[in-house]
C-alpha cells in the first residue's frame, strides 16, 4: 500500500503541472486589456498599466510567468488582485461557504440516491421503479437554473417555507435546499447507477450462496449486495465533489449564496485572472485527492483489490 502510495504521488506532479498549466495559458493568453475597467470609465494611464505590468511579471514569457506564480502557492504567498484585494482572505471568505455547501449535495447524493437505486434494483420492474426512472430522467433534462428558479419561487415567494435567498452566515439549514439544487443531477445518476449495479449484482453466486446459508435479508443486501455494488457509484460520487465545487456559480447565483462560485463569476467579469487561475488551482488539487481517496476505498469495499 506504501509503495503505491507513494506511486500516486508522484503521478500527481505531472498531472498538477499540466492541467494548471493549461489552466494559465488559457486565462493569460487570452487577448484583452487585463487593466480594462480598473480606472473607472476612463481608461488607465499609460504610467499605471506600465507600473502594474511590471509589478505583477506580465512582461516575461508565459513559462516564467507561470512557474513564477507556482512557487508563491507553494509557499503559501497567494498574492493579490489587480484591484489590490488579498486572495487568500477571499478564498477565506468564500470557501467554507462552497464546501458546506458541496457537502450537502453530497449527503443528498448518498441518502436519496443510494436508498432509491437499492429499492428498485432490489425489487426490479413495478411502479416504484418506473416512478424513480421517471423522476430521474426529469431531474437529468432540467438545467441547474431551472429547478433553482422553481424552488425558489415555490418553497421561498409562494409558500414561504423557505427564505428565497441565503444569509451571508450561510448555515447549514439554509443550504438544504440549493444543495439539493446542486446535487440534483448528481443525485438522479447516482440513482440510476445504484439500480443498475444492484440489480446486476443480486443474481451473483455470492448472493445466491449467502441466501443458501440462511443469512438475513438485511445481511444480504447491506453487507454483501451494496458493498460490492458500491464501487462504481463511489467512483462517480469522489469525482464528482470537484465537480460540485467548480459547478455551484449557477446555484449560488439564484440562492445570491457569496461563495467560490459567486467570486468565479465576479472575477471573470472583471478580467481578475490572478485569482481565477489561484481558484481553478485549488479544484485541480481536490480533484486529485479525491481520485487517490476513491482508489484507496476500492480496498475496503473489495477485499479482493490489492495495491502493491
Amino acid at each position: 500500500m506504501g509503495r503505491y502510495l507513494l506511486r500516486r504521488l508522484l503521478q500527481f506532479v505531472p498531472v498538477f503541472l499540466g492541467t494548471t498549466f493549461i489552466v494559465y495559458t488559457l486565462v493569460w493568453a487570452v487577448p484583452g486589456d487585463p487593466f480594462a475597467g480598473k480606472c473607472g470609465e476612463r481608461q488607465c494611464p499609460e504610467t499605471f498599466i506600465s507600473l502594474m505590468t511590471d509589478r505583477y511579471g506580465l512582461n516575461d514569457p508565459l513559462v516564467v510567468q507561470y512557474f513564477t506564480y507556482l512557487g508563491k502557492v507553494v509557499s503559501g504567498n497567494l498574492g493579490e488582485t489587480f484591484s489590490g484585494v488579498s486572495i487568500s482572505e477571499q478564498l477565506l471568505n468564500s470557501a467554507p461557504i462552497t464546501v458546506r455547501l458541496a457537502i450537502v449535495a453530497l449527503l443528498i447524493q448518498i441518502v436519496i440516491g443510494v436508498v432509491a437505486g437499492v429499492m428498485t434494483g432490489i425489487r426490479g420492474r413495478g411502479f416504484l421503479d418506473n416512478l424513480v426512472l421517471v423522476s430521474t430522467l426529469l431531474l437529468i433534462s432540467l438545467p441547474t437554473f431551472v429547478t433553482g428558479s422553481v424552488l425558489q419561487i415555490l418553497l421561498g415567494v409562494e409558500w414561504g417555507i423557505i427564505d428565497p435567498t441565503v444569509s451571508p452566515e450561510a448555515t447549514w439549514g439554509e443550504l438544504i435546499v440549493p444543495g439539493f439544487v446542486l446535487g440534483a443531477i448528481s443525485m438522479a445518476y447516482v440513482t440510476r447507477l445504484t439500480r443498475t449495479s444492484i440489480a446486476e449484482n443480486r443474481r451473483a453466486d455470492y448472493v445466491r450462496t449467502a441466501i443458501a446459508k440462511g443469512q438475513p435479508t438485511r445481511r444480504v443486501v447491506f453487507v454483501h449486495l451494496l458493498r460490492n455494488s458500491a464501487i462504481p457509484v463511489v467512483t462517480f460520487l469522489g469525482t464528482d465533489l470537484g465537480s460540485l465545487m467548480g459547478g455551484a456559480i449557477v446555484t449560488e447565483g439564484v440562492f445570491n449564496i457569496n461563495g467560490i462560485g459567486g467570486l468565479i463569476f465576479r472575477n471573470i467579469a472583471e478580467k481578475e485572472g490572478v485569482m481565477v487561475t489561484t481558484i481553478v488551482t485549488l479544484l485541480v488539487l481536490v480533484y486529485l485527492l479525491m481520485s487517490l481517496a476513491v482508489d484507496l476505498l476500492y480496498a475496503v469495499l473489495d477485499p479482493r483489490i490489492r495495491y502493491e
